[in-house]
């Protein structure tokens, strides 16, 4: 079967054939850049104790459920779906030929049509394979990933009517010594981070993220980060949200930063030092609140060092879901929040101080129903595998929307 966009333009690529030629390329991007943490005097860490926080378990009403799906789709065993900002969201599902694991599709939340755009990777040598795949309504981005040397490449091209159009960008390539790369689409922009690997040999090298517009010629370093940052990108309310560590000559110290997406980052939002060590599982923005969680009990850092998710800023107060935090979370500036918990998800009306428990799909395995939604949505997206009713192994996967 012949490969969507056959031909790879090399113009606005930054390439880097080894880790040295990585490091090179960020660092001689990030001259001058004012997001880079030498440039920026970082907030104080936000440590204050349980008083500052209203819990939804104790101070919260339980109610009956209101939300009802507005779609189900059934889509193939092994599609996974992903957040995105627009009516599309990205696919990564089982490949259709042999020796192809995994192709790249968008699904269509107007019409429920899965489309696929990718059955094979751009790379024709052995090993290969689709790894990862974001998508905005407009430019669809997936890295490929090379299973035995464990390199790595990066590719965006455009997107119409959930259609590939035009030739496929390189943006980046790196090899073991580097993660692949944690993306994130907005509009016609490209968003990613180059970090080192815990398991390779340049563990101590600056961690950079990276954005770019379709059709320009090359990517812009946007923010450095002395270590890994905490958190993938993450698109909403007209911001991206990225965790660096800062106060690097204090101690270990992750900032959740927002950054303006219409000036492609170079402006500060709002930012959040987390307490001393306390790292964030994920973070986003709605309205003028952080939403961001932690996956475990640090013992120290006060309310904030403790497993759960919290709505607020740095000023507080915050209100927070003391439960394991299992996604990320998503909602709407008029108060509702959705925080998936266990199987369920708690759908929450902050303004009303009220919840409600959304169950899981019927059949659905253990885990019950991921969201491919996060920050500020105006619609819930979900999916799961369910199991088939007869024999109890899984079968297919079902996706949900609900209007919040």
């Amino acid at each position: 079967m012949a490969r969507n966009a056959p031909n790879i333009t090399r113009r606005g690529m930054l390439r880097a054939t080894a880790a040295a030629g990585i490091s090179l390329v960020a660092l001689d991007a990030m001259a001058g850049c004012a997001n880079g943490p030498q440039n920026e005097v970082a907030s104080d860490p936000v440590v204050v104790d349980s008083d500052s926080a209203t819990s939804v378990l104790e101070g919260f009403v339980e109610v009956d459920n209101r939300l009802e799906p507005t779609n189900t789709w059934t889509l193939p065993l092994g599609s996974v779906l992903f957040p995105a900002e627009g009516r599309l969201r990205p696919v990564l599902g089982f490949g259709d030929i042999s020796g192809q694991m995994c192709k790249a599709s968008v699904l269509s939340l107007d019409t429920g049509t899965l489309t696929d755009l990718l059955t094979e990777p751009l790379t024709t040598e052995p090993n290969w394979v689709i790894y990862d795949v974001r998508c905005s309504d407009s430019v669809l981005s997936w890295t490929e990933l090379n299973m035995l040397t464990r390199n790595w490449r990066l590719y965006a091209q455009r997107l119409r009517d959930a259609a590939l159009e035009g030739t496929a960008a390189l943006l980046w390539e790196g090899d073991a010594d580097f993660e692949p790369p944690a993306v994130a689409c907005a509009g016609e922009r490209v968003i990613w981070q180059v970090m080192p690997s815990l398991l390779g040999t340049k563990t101590t090298e600056h961690s950079f993220c990276y954005l770019w517009h379709l059709g320009d010629e090359k990517a812009v370093a946007t923010v450095e980060s002395p270590g890994r940052f905490a958190i993938a990108p993450t698109v909403s309310s007209g911001t991206v949200t990225l965790a660096p560590r800062v106060r690097a000559d204090e101690g270990v110290y992750y900032g959740i930063t927002a950054y303006d997406l219409a000036d492609d980052m170079k402006t500060v939002v709002d930012q959040l030092v987390m307490p001393k060590s306390v790292r964030p599982f994920h973070a986003s923005r709605i309205g003028d609140d952080f939403v961001f969680s932690v996956e475990a009990n640090y013992g120290s850092g006060g309310l904030l060092g403790n497993m759960g998710t919290y709505v607020g800023t740095g000023d507080g107060p915050f209100t927070s879901v003391p439960l394991e935090p299992l996604a990320g979370a998503c909602g709407t500036t008029k108060g509702t929040l959705v925080v998936k918990v266990r199987a369920s998800y708690f759908v929450i009306d902050i303004n009303e101080m009220r919840f409600s428990v959304l169950l899981a799909q019927d059949r659905s395995l253990d885990y019950g129903e991921y969201p491919a939604s996060e920050g500020e949505v105006s619609t819930l997206v979900t999916y799961t595998t369910v199991k088939n009713r007869e024999t109890g192994y899984p079968s297919a996967v079902t996706v949900r929307t609900f209007d919040l």
